[in-house]
């Protein structure tokens, strides 16, 4: 009998670790998911800006640029 909650004691010792262990993969990719996320975000600011400073800096069109002139 002592060897069966001996054996019964290790069980439950090794399916604690494995659960442990699958709980903190499961917290890092949880991270990992949340930096891609906010990095790709990020990227899409970025993206966007440029695009607006593009926008702001360019130079006008002769026609615009000539009626601009005259006010």
């Amino acid at each position: 009998m002592r060897n069966v909650e001996r054996i019964t004691s290790v069980k439950s010792e090794l399916l604690d670790i494995f659960m442990s262990l699958q709980v903190d993969e499961h917290e890092q990719r949880q991270r990992s998911a949340a930096q891609r996320s906010l990095r790709a975000r990020r990227g899409i600011e970025l993206h966007r800006e440029f695009q607006k400073l593009s926008r702001d800096i360019a130079p006008l069109p002769d026609e615009e640029r000539q009626e601009s002139e005259l006010h």
